[in-house]
C-alpha cells in the first residue's frame, strides 16, 4: 500500500477533479505490474497496472492493491471494477473507500458480488490523508483550502504601503522558499488573491520557478477595480473575478462571476459547482484573515524568515500547534492542519 501511495504522489497536481490513486499487482510476494491515474480523463491506476502485467495468465493467481476504492460507473473511461473482474483478480486490498457518491461503496459491492475477496481500510489514515482534497471536496462540499504567506522575524507579512510612491516587491523569503512555493502551486487546482495584493504587487501568481501547470487564478474583486494593465488581466492564462454586480466573459479566458451576497462561503460555494478541488489563498491579510475567521480552511504554509521590517503589515495568526517544521537555509517552514 505504501507503494501505491508512492505511484499516486507521482501525479499530484495533474488528475484534477479526480483522485490520486497508485495500483500495483502481486504474484508471490513480487509486484509484476504498477501504475498510476496520471491525468483526468486517463486511464486509471489499476487500469495501468493491470497493462504493465506481460504474463496474463499471473492476474487469476495474484493480489491487486489500490489505495482508492476501484470505481463503479462509467465516466470518461470504464469501471475499473468491470475490468478486475473480467480479469479473475481474485484478491483486491484498499486503502479507502471512494467519499464519491457515484461509487461509495458501490465498487467493493461489486467486486465481492463476483466472487472477489475485498481486504478494506489497509492504511486507511494515510490514504485519507494522501486524497484530502477529494476528500474535503466530496465530504464538505467545498475546495480544500491552503493558506499560505511569508512573513518576517517580526512576524510582518508587508511593510507599510506608501501610495504615492510606487515601491519595488519586498522579498521576506529566500529563493529555495520561493521555488517551493512555486511547487505548491503546481499541486493545486487553482490559486487565490485579493483585489488589493493585484494593485500592490502585480502578480502574475504562476509557476515560473518550478515545472508545473499554472494554476487557475482566481480573484476576489467585489468593485471590478482590477487595472486593466495588471498581468492577472491582460495575459493569456485563465482568470476568474469574483465581483459582486457584473458577471460574464470580457476577454479570452477571462471571466467576472457575480456572487450574491458577496462572501467566502459562496466563493467556495462557487468554486466547488465548478469542480475547482483546491485553492492556495496567497492574497494578503484581509483575505487570509477572513478565511481563518469563517474557519474554512484546512492546511496553512507559513515561510518565516529572519529579515525584519520593524514596521509593516502584521501577519495573520493560527491559533494551532505547527504539525512540521522545516529549514529552508535560513527560512523556516512551517505546516499547520485546521
Amino acid at each position: 500500500m505504501k507503494r501505491c501511495h508512492e505511484l499516486a504522489k507521482m501525479a499530484l497536481g495533474s488528475t484534477y477533479p479526480n483522485p490520486l490513486v497508485g495500483s500495483i499487482i502481486v504474484h508471490d510476494n513480487v509486484i509484476i505490474g504498477e501504475g498510476w491515474h496520471k491525468q483526468a480523463g486517463g486511464a486509471h491506476a489499476e487500469v495501468n497496472a493491470i497493462n504493465q502485467v506481460i504474463n496474463k495468465n499471473l492476474l487469476k493467481k495474484s493480489t491487486l492493491y489500490v489505495n482508492l476504492e476501484p470505481c463503479s460507473h462509467f465516466g470518461k473511461t470504464p469501471p475499473c471494477s468491470d475490468l478486475i473482474i473480467s480479469s479473475k483478480i481474485p484478491r483486491v486490498v484498499i486503502g479507502s473507500n471512494d467519499p464519491n457518491p457515484k461509487v461509495a461503496g458501490n465498487g467493493i459491492k461489486k467486486l465481492k458480488a463476483a466472487g472477489c475477496e475485498v481486504v478494506t481500510h489497509v492504511l486507511q489514515k494515510e490514504s485519507d490523508f494522501l486524497n484530502r482534497r477529494f476528500f474535503t471536496f466530496h465530504k464538505k462540499k467545498r475546495p480544500y483550502v491552503i493558506l499560505k504567506w511569508a512573513q518576517t522575524k517580526d512576524s510582518l507579512i508587508a511593510p507599510l504601503s506608501d501610495k504615492n510612491k510606487k515601491t519595488e516587491i519586498f522579498w521576506i523569503s529566500n529563493s529555495i522558499s520561493k521555488q517551493q512555493a512555486h511547487q505548491w502551486r503546481s499541486e493545486e487546482a487553482a490559486i487565490l488573491v485579493g483585489v488589493q495584493t493585484v494593485v500592490n504587487d502585480n502578480p502574475k501568481l504562476t509557476t515560473r520557478e518550478w515545472a508545473g501547470k499554472n494554476p487557475l487564478r482566481l480573484i476576489i474583486d467585489p468593485s471590478a477595480r482590477t487595472p486593466v494593465d495588471s498581468s492577472v488581466h491582460s495575459d493569456s492564462e485563465p482568470t476568474i473575478f469574483f465581483t459582486n454586480h457584473k458577471t460574464g466573459t470580457f476577454l479570452k479566458n477571462k471571466k467576472y462571476i457575480k456572487i450574491e451576497p458577496f462572501s467566502i462561503e459562496k466563493i467556495l460555494q462557487n468554486c466547488y459547482e465548478n469542480e475547482i478541488q483546491s485553492i492556495i489563498v496567497e492574497g494578503g491579510l484581509i483575505t487570509l484573515q477572513k478565511f481563518i475567521d469563517a474557519k474554512l480552511w484546512d492546511e496553512a504554509r507559513i515561510f518565516s524568515s529572519n529579515k525584519e521590517l520593524i514596521k509593516g503589515v502584521k501577519a495573520p495568526k493560527i491559533n494551532k500547534a505547527a504539525f512540521n517544521i522545516e529549514k529552508n537555509d535560513t527560512d523556516t517552514v512551517s505546516i499547520y492542519f485546521n
